[in-house]
């Protein structure tokens, strides 16, 4: 099993949930508001007059836990959907998960995935 963690922006969040649901076979997905900073180094705004240099922007993490079959199908999706030439598109990372347990049934492994 791994999990699958993609950083993105905000705006590509509801494109990626649409392909999810009619293009995979995915369970469930975690999503958290973030901010971060990287090739981008922030960007410039002007507030009353002065510049201010905001270096945290906000992004979207959005988390899989999937079967090791199922990682590069939905890594291609995430591309296909994310992928653009501008600076500060996102990241997308891979873990291995030892062992998932749903709480209400105990049941472990893949049957705690379905």
């Amino acid at each position: 099993m791994k999990k699958v963690e993609a950083i993105i922006r905000q705006e590509k969040l509801e494109i990626l949930k649409a392909a999810i649901d009619h293009e995979v076979e995915v369970n469930g997905m975690t999503v958290s508001q973030v901010l971060g900073c990287g090739l981008q180094k922030g960007q410039k705004n002007h507030v009353r007059g002065q510049e201010v240099i905001t270096t945290l922007l906000p992004k979207v993490s959005v988390s899989f836990i999937l079967a090791d079959e199922d990682v590069e199908q939905v890594i291609g999706l995430i591309l296909d959907t994310c992928q653009s030439d501008e600076c500060g598109t996102g990241k997308i990372f891979v873990y291995p998960i030892e062992e998932v347990i749903r709480i209400r049934t105990r049941e472990s492994g893949k049957a705690a995935l379905q």
